[in-house]
């Protein structure tokens, strides 16, 4: 595309002025070479046109066109010193031969990182009383303000000292699009290995998955081929691994099931084997759909796209999920520009996003930026990450840990293994996202200790919304969520044969580098069977049900109509503290409370019954502000199938 682009802008003039046979040489010998240099350069053979051109300039080293290709050469080739000097000697044989000239010089000293020099020359460019094409101009504005960012970046540097992963991770071929479970002990990435003779012309490459687990001491193994039926013959490539590293979206090209040139398609781990990809057709357009990331709670897949109605050739848009499972009309985010938006990745936090853009002011190239969702839905201003995070060359993605404090990306080194290896990096305080630790735990039946598979929720009890929404694993019964620190929160698990299972838990002050831990033993549905409903709560001293009650009060009428014969009995249990007959009244009232709840949604009063038992009962003891907790409590118990 650069080279295209400075075709069209370096040389358009010029290749006009051939069909006339106008050149600012009247050196015969030496326009001739230069047509032929002219023919090579247009065919894409550079070297071929780099000897006809130091012909032409020895025929006649004033011939400013000639200086010019040779500049576009060199910037192709990523000889910026060459291009800035061929530039320079052009202007200086007429400056006024063509005015895009210091365009070019700018957009060269830009990759030399003089940035003085290149807002000087885009100053003189804009300063004039040429005429300049409006799309010109606006790149050149965008040009300037990329020179102003970067100078005032490089002189403002941010803390930045990647770490290579290692040999078990990096090889001789190149990795990229690190991904990583919330517990920081799965990595999965894209390696690109060559196939075919080596020396041709064109060799072909095939891109794969490989993963790799951390061992006892933290260290990673040597990293696997994932194999099939994730990997196949054709390039599989930028996934999105889920918290619990058991559900992978990933985008793969010309399939025989695409919609486009390049889908996006999900697989679920069960046990130990992964489900066949599924095309997420819902989602994907005629055009290319890429870099997928999904958010912690599995309702919301950010993706880059170049389909029709966005503001730029890609940009990032998101879809969320239906309640019933199906995917909602993909929207395009407000952070988008002309420019292009690549490689978003949304942190666990549910709020803040990374990603790549050209069409913002920065280094030059794709620089990296992070933008944080407001409550209307809209993400705030993007931010550069700074230098060196960024630099002149292109940055096209990179991926944060739960914490917040680590971040992962792929860069071409002098301490590499290969073209593209992984490294690891702190990322500063200014640019974490909010911290999130992750709760991690078993599901099992209480009498047979058998791990189960069962309906996993996490709600919010502050705002009653629901935060996760999983299955525990069918092979060990292993969950693990992402969860904001410093909020409280009920936990409901549900699976068809049980009493469902509930709990609340508060990770205010927990430390979030550690997991939390929880246990979930299924009771089995039978007769004298019982169920602390712990996310039932009252004010003190009252019978009022308190509004964060309402979700767990919702699954047990579910429970109950989904098991039509069974029926119960609420209990209501009070501590020691205070006078017992008023406590014997307490337990009764709270009791019915919860019992006309019932009622009121559907459930049939022959099925019910309550019982207020005071403190006659508790199961700890009361001599602890702890147990006499636990024996504040309603539960049911079933007395009837």
């Amino acid at each position: 595309m650069k080279k295209l682009f400075l075709l069209i802008i370096g040389i358009g003039i010029i290749t006009q002025a051939f069909s006339q046979q106008r050149y600012s040489t009247r050196n015969k010998k030496a326009a001739a070479a230069f047509e032929k240099a002219r023919i090579y350069y247009e065919t894409g053979k550079d070297s071929e046109a780099l000897d006809e051109l130091q012909k032409a300039l020895k025929y006649d080293p004033d011939f400013i066109e000639a200086h010019m290709v040779l500049a576009d050469i060199a910037y192709d080739a990523g000889n910026y010193e060459m291009c800035v000097k061929e530039y320079l000697k052009a202007i200086e044989i007429d400056p006024k031969f063509y005015h895009n000239n210091y365009y070019n010089l700018a957009k060269a000293y830009m990759q030399l990182g003089e940035y003085d020099n290149a807002i000087k020359y885009l100053d003189f460019f804009l300063n004039t009383k040429n005429e300049i094409r409006p799309v010109l101009k606006e790149k050149a504005l965008q040009l300037k303000a990329n020179a102003e960012f970067a100078k005032y970046a490089v002189e403002h540097p941010v803390p930045f000292e990647p770490k290579n992963l290692g040999e078990n991770i990096n090889s001789e071929y190149e990795e990229y699009h690190p991904a990583i479970t919330a517990d920081d002990q799965m990595i999965i990435f894209t390696r690109k290995i060559p196939f075919g003779p080596a020396g041709g012309a064109r060799r072909n490459y095939h891109e794969d998955f490989y993963y790799s687990l951390r061992d006892e001491n933290g260290n990673w193994r040597p990293a696997l081929n994932m194999g099939p039926p994730i990997n196949t013959g054709g390039n599989e490539g930028a996934q999105s691994i889920s918290p619990d590293g058991r559900g992978l979206y990933f985008t793969a090209c010309d399939r025989k099931d695409g919609v486009g040139s390049c889908d996006l398609y999900y697989a679920e781990r069960k046990g130990n084997k992964w489900t066949n990809p599924q095309n997420i057709k819902e989602i994907n357009s005629h055009k290319w759909d890429s870099q997928p990331s999904m958010s912690s709670d599995g309702k919301t897949l950010y993706f880059s796209s170049s389909r029709p109605g966005g503001k730029g050739g890609a940009d990032i848009w998101r879809a969320v999920k239906n309640n019933n499972g199906t995917w909602g009309k993909p929207e395009n985010i407000n952070i988008n520009t002309p420019g292009d938006e690549m490689s978003p990745f949304i942190h666990p936090d549910g709020k803040t996003l990374y990603f790549a853009s050209n069409g913002l002011p920065g280094m030059g190239g794709f620089d990296l930026y992070v933008a944080t969702l407001q409550e209307d839905g809209n993400f705030s201003e993007p931010k550069n990450l700074g230098y060196p995070i960024n630099t002149a060359a292109d940055e096209h993605g990179m991926i944060v840990n739960a914490q917040g404090n680590l971040a992962y990306f792929s860069s071409g080194r002098s301490d590499g293994y290969g073209l593209l290896d992984i490294y690891a990096f702190e990322l500063y305080a200014d640019a974490r996202p909010t911290s999130v630790t992750y709760a991690k735990g078993m599901v099992y039946d209480a009498v047979t200790k058998k791990p189960l598979s069962a309906d996993i929720e996490l709600i919010d009890l502050a705002t009653n919304e629901k935060v996760v929404n999983t299955r525990s694993d069918e092979l060990n019964g292993g969950f693990l969520v992402c969860l904001p620190v410093d909020k409280d929160y009920a936990l409901n698990v549900r699976k068809d044969g049980y009493l469902f299972y509930s709990e609340n838990f508060s990770l205010k002050g927990h430390n979030d580098s550690k997991p939390y831990l929880l246990e979930v033993p299924l009771q089995p549905i039978s007769v004298g069977k019982s169920v602390v409903l712990k996310n039932v709560f009252f004010e003190t001293g009252k019978y009022d049900l308190k509004p964060e009650s309402k979700a767990e009060l919702d699954k047990l009428v579910e429970f109950l109509k989904n098991n039509p014969d069974v029926k119960i009995e609420i209990g209501g249990h009070t501590d020691s503290m205070g006078n017992d007959a008023d406590n014997q009244v307490l337990s009764e009232n709270r009791a019915k409370a919860v019992y006309d709840y019932l009622i009121r949604n559907g459930v049939s009063a022959e099925r019910l019954s309550y019982k207020g038992y005071g403190e006659n009962q508790p199961i700890a003891s009361n001599e602890t502000e702890e147990g006499r907790q636990k024996n504040r409590r309603t539960e049911f118990k079933i007395i009837g199938l």
